[in-house]
């Protein structure tokens, strides 16, 4: 499954612990820490004094076991305005306990009363001049139980304590795309991406449609391959679960005008749209890194002819997210790169697309390490849930962009990542 969405690796050799991630939302928090150091938490309660003045309304979302994209819409439906007027900086695991910031243009605290759900509160914090944007990230805090490990305490605590010394020798962890990135139950969004800068458009939408996976609800499943037996857009209204809201607006589009596949994606968030694409770059830099690692080169410092970022006044390698304006690297990782783009059948310019031009993308540079902060390791003790098991609280903190995920994985080297809670 991770070598589906490029994480061919790992970086370290000592053995995993194992274990289950997410058996309950509560054991896997993320809180949102903006560069003003100011940090959302899933313990928010309202604010009795609101500071500052502006145009926009900045709260602090606090999400459990909810999609962001839902999230926006549902409070969207509930204060009756576009969702055009709730800006978020960052998107947030779905099945986890998140806070994040989000700002709602024009918007009265007191208008927010409405906006409570038993998987949903906000809560006003301050009104500003300028909206949450990604920008203002700085990362996330995460706090982290493991549950279900068959290991003896002892075997737990040099396990993990091992591979935190094997991560920290390099300056970190490979700074792969985690597997929320590309949809971890179907993991699909890359695969629309790709035939959506290549023009596939029909392709496009029959994989967001009708790619069954086998980790989805029989009925989902069900659903997807009688479309992709009758390619009755219409018919598929009557049968598709009405949980499938994105899939169900492009049916009705469909089913309207049907072989109007680039207009039914445009009945999708834009933000969704532009994920797809940015999946599929995520992909290539997967692979980029895993060929990097395989072959044995160095991840931290620079050479002349590699690219970098600085961080913190220090010089990161950097390797690319192909776009219009970011070409491959140069020297052997350029050749690395230049060999997966033939094989894909892709090429920069494709991501100019003229049909969406609100997706393109010009493209960037992402480090190959990131580092983990404040890096924290719980004693091990009894899993009170699981009889006969083990568990232990993780917690640290990623900047902005850097997956969790992709940390743990290395910790725990899953056997199969979606049952252990991936």
């Amino acid at each position: 499954m991770e070598k589906d969405i490029g994480i061919e690796v790992y970086a370290t050799k000592t053995l995993g612990i194992g274990g289950r991630l997410r058996q309950f939302p509560e054991d896997f928090i993320v809180e949102e820490v903006l560069v003003n150091g100011s940090t959302a938490n899933v313990e928010s309660r309202n604010t009795v004094n609101i500071t500052g003045r502006g145009r926009y309304l900045v709260c602090v979302l606090v999400k459990r076991n909810m999609d962001i994209f839902q999230a926006v819409q549902t409070i969207a439906n509930r204060l009756d305005i576009s969702t055009e007027r709730i800006q978020i900086g960052g998107i947030k695991d779905a099945n986890a306990l998140t806070a994040q910031h989000v700002s709602i243009s024009r918007m009265l605290p007191e208008q927010l009363g409405q906006i409570k759900t038993r998987n949903l509160r906000l809560y006003p914090i301050r009104f500003s001049n300028e909206k949450i944007h990604s920008g203002m990230l700085f990362g996330n805090k995460f706090r982290i139980i493991i549950r279900a490990i068959n290991h003896s305490m002892l075997t737990i605590t040099k396990r993990l304590e091992n591979i935190n010394r094997e991560l920290f020798k390099p300056g970190g962890c490979p700074n792969f795309f985690g597997h929320q990135r590309f949809g971890t139950s179907r993991a699909i969004t890359h695969q629309v991406g790709k035939h959506m800068l290549l023009g596939e458009w029909e392709k496009a939408a029959l994989a967001f449609l009708a790619k069954p996976s086998p980790l989805e609800h029989p009925e989902t499943r069900k659903a997807r391959q009688r479309l992709v037996d009758s390619r009755d857009y219409a018919e598929a209204l009557t049968y598709f679960p009405t949980r499938l809201t994105y899939e169900r607006q492009m049916l009705t589009h469909l089913a309207r005008q049907r072989g109007d596949f680039v207009g039914a994606f445009h009945r999708l968030p834009k933000k969704l749209c532009q994920l797809f694409l940015q999946a599929y770059q995520s992909y290539l830099f997967n692979k980029f890194l895993s060929q990097r690692i395989k072959d044995d080169m160095h991840l931290k410092k620079p050479r002349k002819t590699e690219y970098k970022l600085t961080v913190n006044k220090e010089d990161f390698l950097a390797l690319p997210l192909i776009g219009y304006r970011q070409p491959p690297s140069t020297g052997k990782q350029g050749e690395i790169e230049t060999v997966i783009l033939a094989e894909e059948g892709v090429k920069p310019d494709d991501f100019k697309v003229s049909v969406m031009p609100e997706i393109s993308s010009q493209g960037g540079l992402r480090t190959a390490l990131t580092q983990l902060i404040d890096f924290n390791m719980g004693k091990p003790s009894v899993d009170d849930v699981n009889l006969g098991k083990n568990m232990v609280h993780l917690s640290f903190m990623l900047r902005k962009g850097s997956y969790a995920t992709v940390v743990l994985r290395e910790f725990m080297k899953p056997l199969h990542p979606i049952k252990a809670g991936f």
